[in-house]
């Protein structure tokens, strides 16, 4: 049996912040064994289709053989896919298990499964997919605050895996703050996420929670980068524009809805001080996988029956009637985040005191000794021996 892996194969959903977690991961598996690494998107399907072989066909993926799972790639959409990875293993000469095929998300999923059974490789999974589970793969890798049950297949984290690293953080670093006009050695990057189930980003809390901060920074002499998120409201992404117009604090603005461009590297690389909100588990472990105290930004929390049976759920697990991993949505959030300030990852940013943090206390550990995705690479590792 291989006892590194020799070849990885991403699978991506493309959608960013899943290729960050997987990619990640993969990045460091091949810096500590040299194996190559290839990326694969899945076919798009939807509707019917996607119902049909997504949260249906694929609930007996576990269940098949190598035969069997050739046949679902087929009817998926994904014979090319499966042609490419027989080609890739060929090209190297690779015998059964001395590959991975890993993802991120529950649409990609599947299809690192079957690929995994159809070529006799191995496979692995960031987060819980949402058919599949975590069991049927030989590696998961999931966020704690999720608390999935245990398994020896299974690695849990704080947060989530991302590409961030000493290199990237330099280079963009660097290639930003020759790029700006500024007037000041102490930079804070402001990172603003938006909409979702659970939480709500207004144009009304850019007036509450950022205008102060704003106001501190230009009291301080601070320059202020601020980027937005796909999940950003078109609204408050108008009323940040509005704001900022004619700061002389304000040294970059870019809005994630408009602009391709991921500034958060680069952002982590310049800045002495982060600020987050609280609806990105992404950017909360970037800002500590890049050495920073995370700024915690609460926003608003959606209200409505949705939040009714989380306070629900909460009630029950704070009486033992439940157990803490049926805690879902805004509460499940809120302990992880209470992990990473108990970690001293992450602190909260109180807009009606400004000033009690000072501007100093950014930067935790220049070493960067936080890195989850190079802890589930050195953990895939040490399990491919055995």
């Amino acid at each position: 049996m291989t006892v590194l892996p020799a070849m990885i194969f991403v699978i991506s959903d493309r959608i960013q912040g899943h290729l960050s977690q997987s990619g990640g991961v993969a990045r460091w598996i091949s810096r500590l064994t040299g194996a190559e690494v290839a990326e694969m998107d899945v076919p798009r399907l939807s509707g019917w289709e996607g119902l049909r072989l997504l949260k249906w066909k694929a609930r007996f993926l576990p269940r098949v053989d190598g035969r069997g799972a050739a046949q679902w790639l087929q009817e998926a959409g994904a014979a090319a896919l499966f042609e490419r990875a027989l080609s890739g293993l060929a090209a190297k000469n690779l015998p059964p298990v001395s590959a991975l095929f890993l993802s991120a998300g529950s649409a990609a999923a599947p299809y690192t499964l079957a690929l995994a059974k159809a070529t006799g490789q191995r496979s692995a999974v960031v987060m819980t997919p949402s058919v599949l589970g975590t069991a049927p793969f030989d590696f998961a890798i999931v966020p704690a605050h999720d608390h999935p049950k245990k398994g020896k297949n299974l690695l849990t984290t704080l947060g989530a895996p991302n590409m961030i690293d000493a290199e990237l953080l330099e280079t963009e670093g660097r290639s930003l703050a020759s790029r700006l006009s500024s007037r000041a050695g102490n930079k804070w990057g402001v990172l603003i996420g938006g909409d979702d189930g659970n939480y709500s980003i207004p144009p009304e809390w850019a007036e509450r929670v950022l205008k102060p901060l704003l106001e501190t920074a230009e009291k301080t002499g601070a320059d202020v980068l601020i980027t937005t998120s796909r999940r950003t409201s078109s609204a408050t992404e108008e009323k940040i524009v509005e704001m900022v117009r004619g700061s002389p604090s304000i040294r970059m603005l870019v809005l994630g809805t408009k602009d391709p461009w991921n500034p958060v590297p680069a952002m982590l690389g310049a800045c002495q001080r982060i600020f987050c909100t609280e609806d990105s588990v992404s950017m909360i472990s970037e800002a500590a996988t890049g050495g920073h105290v995370a700024h915690i930004l609460r926003v608003e929390r959606k209200k409505g029956l949705r939040k009714c049976l989380q306070d629900l759920t909460t009630k029950m697990v704070d009486k033992n009637l439940l157990a803490r991993r049926r805690l879902w949505g805004v509460p499940r959030f809120d302990l992880m985040i209470e992990s990473f300030r108990g970690r001293g990852l992450a602190r909260e940013y109180n807009p009606t005191k400004p000033d009690e943090a000072p501007p100093a206390q950014g930067r935790r550990d220049e070493g960067l000794s936080f890195n989850e995705a190079k802890r589930a690479a050195e953990w895939i590792i040490q399990r491919w021996k055995t």
